[in-house]
């Protein structure tokens, strides 16, 4: 499957940014597509996740409340809303997807098989 990430760009303190992720190739019902974000001499960090099939979602604790993530099972497709933005938001922001997470390995970066190119998202003061 492959992963197409985009919607990045700089914006204020306070302000939104919408991501997408869209999916094409083997696409299935059963995944999921989980957002990640790597600050520059930092490591890779869950965002958010969602299951395609029922719609769970799962987020990190940094961006509970501010971001939310969804999803459109019929051109498969995944957003991540970001409001309230913050300097620490600034990263590259990765979507990820597969067919294999068990819930309690949703945050792992290793439990996802497909991955896009960042989109680079700037959160200036």
């Amino acid at each position: 499957v492959q992963l197409q990430a985009s919607g990045g760009g700089l914006v204020q303190v306070g302000g939104s940014l919408r991501l997408s992720c869209a999916a094409s190739g083997r696409t299935s019902s059963r995944f999921v597509i989980g957002w990640f974000r790597q600050a520059p001499g930092k490591e890779r960090e869950f965002v958010a996740a969602i299951r395609l099939n029922g719609g769970t979602s799962y987020y990190a604790d940094s961006v509970k409340g501010r971001f939310a993530i969804s999803r459109d099972n019929a051109h498969n497709t995944a957003w991540l809303q970001m409001n309230s933005q913050k300097p620490e938001d600034t990263a590259v922001y990765y979507c990820a997807a597969s067919q294999t997470v068990i819930t309690s390995a949703t945050m792992r970066p290793e439990s996802y098989d497909s991955w896009g190119q960042g989109t680079l998202v700037t959160v200036s003061s």
